[in-house]
């Protein structure tokens, strides 16, 4: 068997990002990957600014001029809104000042409304005390310097990295297209729901959740559907797929059965390489290629999961995943897992195989296992909020630290 970190080397080697990019309205770009490095052609902010409704002087007037209780007054000579540019300041006066707007020439100081008494008129203000020199002063280029590197190449969008664009005023953003993916599912036992169950079948939970993954990661899926039994139907179903696809998925069909037809058909229309994968639950994985692509190879990648729900999701998790993310051309692909506390006890981990135990956070900061780790028990990951990476032959104790891989990161 291959290890789990040996497969995963494969896979990525065999990805090669797609091509052609455009650039979109940046408001539209959560989801897409990257393409150029983008750099700010502004500071931010752009001015020194005040961080809150108070008023602006210069530091060593106040300080000349206050009483022994740290008071002092001072006229007020101008009113400066965000939005606006005010003064210079009249030396000995306060600027009334607002959050966001510039701070006038000669202030360099601003103290919150709070701490302040206005007269009604609106003509003097007394400090009730003097802060440090700089305070609730927001520098030019604080956040982002004239020149910086906003956002690195290959990076997967977020909706904050999409504002930060937007805040050195990036109208839109060069990225890379979406990447398509065909999908289908062998099987004459599947049923759709709301079809009748007749005895010996069962409904394709796999289909759904494949095509929700895949468009939780930003693809576009081409669902094929259920395809025959069939050996021409299969060769059929992946002339279609590879004339609309940069990668073909399919769930079920690659054992040696006779009924599993996917294997020979990959076979007559590309190559095919079986992998048994040392992982828990999963292990059989197929990687190949089929003729007939339009790009620089002429072969679109296919894999093949296993039929099992769980085996399937984990298995697109942990492998099918990094290898759409570098399709889509994201620079770091590979999941990642952090430390955390167990609540439970493992005794009889697999000897050979990686295991991907479905737990969840408990109220107590601790993870919980959901009590049978079966590979066709889909209520396992309807429960979970994570996965645990056990490494072969590893006994877990309640209070040791373990592999988190959060589902909310690999769903994304």
């Amino acid at each position: 068997m291959l290890t789990l970190h040996d497969a995963l080397d494969r896979l990525l080697a065999a990805a090669t990002p797609v091509s052609g990019e455009r650039a979109i309205p940046t408001i539209a770009c959560a989801g897409r990957v990257l393409a150029q490095e983008q750099r700010s052609a502004i500071a931010v902010p752009p001015l020194d600014n005040s961080a809150m409704d108070g008023y602006a002087f210069n530091h060593a007037d106040v300080v000349a001029a206050a009483g022994a209780d740290g008071r002092v007054t001072l006229p007020i000579s101008q009113r400066i809104t965000a939005g606006s540019v005010g003064l210079p300041l009249r030396p000995g006066t306060a600027a009334r000042i607002f959050t966001g707007a510039p701070i006038p020439p000669g202030a360099d100081t601003v103290l919150m409304q709070e701490r302040t008494e206005a007269d009604a008129e609106g003509q003097q203000v007394t400090l009730l005390d003097v802060p440090a020199a700089g305070t609730a002063v927001r520098r030019r280029g604080e956040d982002i310097g004239e020149g910086d590197t906003i956002l690195p190449a290959g990076r997967k969008l977020t909706p904050q990295d999409v504002a930060l664009a937007a805040s050195v005023g990036l109208a839109t953003l060069p990225v890379y297209r979406r990447v398509r993916v065909a999908v289908f599912f062998t099987g004459d036992e599947l049923r759709m729901p709301g079809e009748p169950l007749p005895p010996g079948a069962i409904y394709n939970s796999n289909r759904f959740a494949l095509v929700a993954l895949l468009e939780r990661l930003g693809c576009e899926v081409k669902d094929l559907g259920q395809v025959p039994d069939k050996l021409e139907a299969t060769r059929t179903a992946l002339r279609e797929a590879v004339q609309q696809a940069d990668l073909i998925v399919t769930s079920g069909g690659v054992s040696v059965g006779e009924e599993d037809h996917v294997k020979p058909a990959v076979e007559a229309e590309g190559r095919l390489d079986l992998w048994q994968v040392a992982i828990k639950p999963g292990k059989p994985l197929a990687l190949g290629a089929v003729r007939g692509g339009d790009g620089p190879t002429g072969e679109v990648p296919f894999i093949g999961l296993p039929g099992n729900p769980v085996s399937s999701f984990v298995t697109f998790l942990t492998l099918v995943r990094p290898f759409v993310l570098k399709l889509q051309g994201v620079a770091d692909a590979a999941p990642r897992s952090y430390p955390m506390r167990a609540g439970f006890s493992w005794t009889r981990p697999d000897p050979r195989r990686h295991e991907y135990l479905r737990v969840r956070l408990g109220a107590n900061g601790e993870l919980e296992c959901f009590p049978n780790q079966g590979s066709g028990v889909l209520t396992s990951v309807a429960w979970a909020d994570g996965l645990v990476e056990n490494p072969p032959g590893t006994v877990i104790a309640p209070g040791d630290i373990v592999r988190f891989l959060p589902l909310a990161e690999l769903l994304g």
